[in-house]
């Protein structure tokens, strides 16, 4: 009999079961129920070429087998949603996002009114809506990197979505940052003003490593760093990015929590900050808009993975007329060049956007694209964004990839995206957890 289940009460039944499910991950693993995904193609996050025809049996939030449509291996009880000629993907996952920005509008205040001006209670409401809309775009793990003055509010937005009180992907937190003095907003107000500042701002190792401490303590996942500050173009035209901690602050952090058996991010844009970041050895460089050849070597020696972020470069500029116009352009300018470049050789590259620094509103998956644009086949783009970036966060073999053993997280998308990866902005159906999160109208349902 087919049930079609992709309704506005379908929506509401199934947000809410997901949200039931979550609350308590391990109610009914007694008797945990079965579910069969058919789908014409699957992308299985690992492979080189996509598979067809195939269902994808999941028993509670598992996957149990991925098998040949028809088979009479599917349990008689199986619940089956059969997805037509889509294309099933592992969820995605986006290693840099900022779920306590918004990409407000510089006219209305920008970054300094969210410090300033909204309450702390807005600010979370705001981040429960980014969080849905991740994984409504298809996201079901994202690393967060800093609040951005929110505090310790990503653990609470973390601790609310495993426990089900809120729908949002699974989550990486890295809570309040770490910079330096004169290394992060709010700046420009007088100085017998005293104003909140975006990121912990430390002087010395033994503050550095407190810091850490500090952070870790309170739940962070992965601590971010703060290598570089401003940018601007010097005499020449070239980009200079201000360095922020000693190469001797930035080991104490990478020791304190390399011990705790966690990663340290080091956003850096170029020059002497990225190069301190390596050596004081960072996990991952964030952005790196200029990779010297030297760098990319030693970044591919040390196994240093990059999270370029190359689309939300493209927003947003200044007028060309202007320094900092000069500056946004001679950004991309580098960004793909250095992309490029860290590619042929080898570095380990995983998917991230910086969404929050525009619009939650705007599709994620546009940063596909660029990564194509920039020499990447549509395959290791969509690897970027499963397998690779899983292997980033520690999780091989559990997010990522659509195989035996791993979480039940899947998309599905309409139409061929190696043909198209900007297919991957219109996701038509979400899996967390074993759990339809948002089905959309055109798939079905089919009971047996």
């Amino acid at each position: 009999m087919q049930l079609k289940v992709f309704t506005v009460i379908g929506l509401v039944l199934c947000s809410s079961l997901a949200l039931a499910q979550n609350a308590n991950p391990a109610a009914g693993t007694s008797n945990p129920r079965t579910l069969v995904i058919r789908a014409q193609w699957l992308i299985d996050g690992s492979s080189e070429k996509p598979r067809r025809d195939v269902q994808i049996v999941i028993r509670g939030n598992r996957i149990i087998d991925v098998i040949p449509a028809g088979s009479s291996s599917v349990p008689l009880d199986a619940q089956v949603i059969d997805l037509g000629s889509a294309t099933v993907l592992p969820g995605l996952i986006d290693t840099h996002t900022h779920i306590f920005l918004q990409g407000e509008d510089p006219s209305d205040g920008g970054y300094d009114a969210q410090l300033l001006k909204a309450p702390a209670s807005y600010r979370v409401a705001r981040a429960v809506v980014s969080a849905r809309r991740a994984l409504e775009q298809g996201f079901t793990s994202i690393r967060d990197m800093e609040t951005e003055g929110a505090g310790y509010g990503d653990v609470g937005i973390k601790k609310a979505i495993n426990e089900g009180v809120i729908p949002g992907p699974r989550m990486w937190v890295s809570t309040l940052s770490i910079s330096s003095t004169g290394g992060y907003p709010l700046e420009d107000y007088a100085p017998e003003v005293t104003v909140p500042k975006g990121s912990q701002l430390i002087d010395g190792a033994v503050e550095a490593r407190k810091a850490a401490r500090e952070q870790l303590d309170h739940g962070a996942d992965w601590i971010k760093v703060y290598m570089t500050h401003r940018s601007w173009l010097d005499a020449h035209g070239a980009l200079v990015s201000q360095p922020t901690l000693t190469v001797e602050e930035l080991r104490a952090i990478v020791d304190e929590t390399h011990g705790w058996g966690r990663k340290v991010a080091c956003h850096a844009y170029n020059g002497l900050g990225l190069q301190r970041a390596l050596d004081g050895g960072c996990d991952s460089i964030e952005h790196g808009l200029e990779l010297a050849d030297a760098q990319v070597a030693q970044m591919r020696k040390q196994g240093t993975w990059y999270v370029p972020t190359l689309q939300v470069y493209y927003t947003d500029w200044d007028p060309a007329d202007t320094d900092s116009g000069k500056r946004d352009r001679k950004r991309v300018s580098l960004h793909g060049v250095s992309f490029t470049k860290a590619l042929h050789a080898g570095v380990k590259i995983a998917f991230g956007t910086d969404v929050g620094g525009f619009k939650w509103s705007e599709p994620i998956a546009e940063e596909f694209a660029r990564e194509v644009e920039f020499g990447m086949t549509p395959m290791q783009a969509i690897q970027s964004a499963t397998s690779r970036a899983a292997e980033l966060l520690g999780k091989q073999g559990e997010i990522g990839v659509v195989a035996a053993g791993a979480y039940a997280d899947l998309i599905a998308v309409p139409t061929d995206p190696l043909a198209d990866v900007n297919v991957l902005k219109n996701v038509t159906f979400v899996m967390k957890d074993g759990v339809v999160f948002a089905p959309r109208e055109g798939s079905r349902a089919e009971s047996r």
